[in-house]
């Protein structure tokens, strides 16, 4: 069952453009255990070795495999009440990450599921488990968060749920940068201002 909901929301990232052939991660919590991708596995044709079983504090033979947001799936687990998270490179929403310190979504969608979403790593050279603490910390605030220049992170109590606010940002992220194309930067994207993120 766990295999087949993997799949199904791997694939799915990956059709979507969300995710390149071997990026991205998902997880999901089972009681002092996660299941986690393999490091460089292809989400959109998962296969049963690609999901490993690591403690959630302890290490296992096989954790030198899974993916290098390990560090990342770990924290969010101990810190916060998620059962699944989705580790995504959504194209709009990275390249907004670069130039805003939050998104503020137009769209109805948007608004009502992710009124807004912090953009982190802006004072810092961003690399994959890095940024930890601050992302549980946003976390327990926001069902999704972005990583500046890498991607996102988001929660659910299901990977339905947590893919469900990835691709509600990237809808939000493509709407924002299809009104900055049309010459229109509306209050809603806010401007990069002094000071940590």
């Amino acid at each position: 069952m766990s295999l087949a909901r993997f799949q199904s929301v791997g694939r799915d990232l990956f059709t979507r453009g969300l995710v390149s052939s071997h990026g991205g991660n998902l997880s999901i919590r089972q009681g002092d255990q996660l299941l986690i991708t393999r490091r460089s596995s292809m989400l959109g044709n998962l296969e049963e070795q690609d999901l490993l079983e690591i403690g959630i504090d302890k290490n296992t033979r096989v954790t030198p495999l899974a993916s290098t947001e390990l560090r990342v799936h770990r924290a969010i687990y101990e810190k916060t009440p998620a059962q699944a998270v989705v580790h995504a490179h959504p194209p709009h929403a990275i390249a907004l990450s670069l130039t805003e310190r939050h998104i503020v979504p137009t769209d109805m969608e948007g608004r009502n599921l992710l009124p807004r979403v912090p953009v982190l790593g802006w004072n810092t050279r961003v690399s994959p488990g890095c940024l930890a603490e601050a992302i549980v910390e946003a976390l327990k605030e926001h069902p999704v968060v972005i990583i500046r220049g890498h991607g996102s992170f988001a929660t659910g109590q299901l990977l339905e749920e947590a893919y469900h606010y990835t691709t509600v940002l990237e809808e939000s992220c493509r709407i924002l940068c299809l009104l900055r194309s049309l010459g229109v930067r509306g209050a809603a994207l806010a401007s990069p201002r002094k000071g940590p993120a």
